[in-house]
């Protein structure tokens, strides 16, 4: 089977050494071009382009997807899969390959579409979430299913880790269905739009716990120490959970709900290094 694999973060980078490993080589990883990362601001490759070039995987970089250079990349592939490549891809392209396009989503599909689907399943306090395969089609996360896994949230998982094992759910799922999916064994399955719901980028200011909600919490005001609790794991990348102490503004790290309320673990005073807490 050929196939090629669109991709650009940690997330996709995980998917796709997860795939490799169970038997699954892209033809071509298409990812974004080399950017300025870090304070010095070096450019820096993806690090799906990193694995491809370490497993010798041929790679493209094009700042806009257009369908004539795509064909020119391509020859004869069977289908593409689609992990965080972080633009949006020409329906004519989506369209392009003999048996379709396969999207994967960190959800349980049709369950939180959209952007922001492991920070919500988080904010929203679901004990559990999962992977989905899906054929992509003009609409949002929309198409027929291809195979769904579960896995239990963990009571102190946060977004970093969760979307690790996502990714790695991801990866292994489609090791196993790619070649039954390419010999025509699986019947896709249309998601059932009565249970959809949607997800959205979140901003900093989404991020922001008041800080008079902050003492309530640590003061035994349980409902209030599970949604900043919440917010704290699920913001931990982006866009970070934040608050105002004596004028200067304080990032929450880490935190648990004790029996007597939210105890922070982990903060760091703008200006300053992290700081952990008894």
């Amino acid at each position: 089977m050929r196939f090629v694999f669109f991709g650009t973060p940690e997330f996709a980078e995980i998917v796709l050494k997860k795939m490799v490993e169970g038997g699954c080589v892209p033809d071509l990883v298409i990812c974004n071009p080399d950017r300025p990362a870090g304070r010095k601001k070096t450019i820096t490759p993806p690090l799906t382009k990193l694995f491809a070039k370490e497993y010798k995987i041929k790679t493209w970089q094009p700042e806009k997807l257009v369908y004539k250079e795509f064909d020119d990349q391509v020859d004869g592939i069977d289908f593409a899969v689609v992990a965080a490549y972080a633009k949006i891809i020409p329906q004519n392209i989506v369209d392009f390959p003999k048996l379709g396009t396969i999207g994967v989503h960190p959800s349980l599909l049709p369950k939180y579409r959209g952007s922001s689907p492991i920070q919500s399943v988080l904010l929203s306090g679901e004990h559990e979430t999962g992977v989905t395969l899906y054929l992509m089609d003009e609409k949002l996360d929309h198409g027929p299913i291809l195979a769904q896994r579960k896995t239990i949230i963990g009571d102190h998982e946060d977004y970093s880790h969760l979307e690790k094992r996502l990714a790695e759910l991801g990866g292994a799922l489609l090791a196993e269905t790619l070649p039954d999916f390419y010999a025509g064994k699986i019947k896709p399955m249309v998601q059932d739009e009565d249970r959809a719901t949607s997800t959205k980028k979140f901003l900093t200011q989404d991020a922001f716990v008041d800080s008079r909600d902050l003492i309530e919490a640590e003061s035994e005001n349980m409902e209030k120490a599970i949604k900043i609790n919440r917010m704290i794991r699920a913001f931990v990348v982006e866009p970070g959970a934040w608050t105002m102490q004596d004028g200067k503004r304080v990032k929450l790290l880490a935190s648990e709900v004790t029996a007597s309320g939210l105890k922070l673990k982990k903060t760091q005073i703008e200006g300053e290094k992290p700081k952990l807490l008894n």
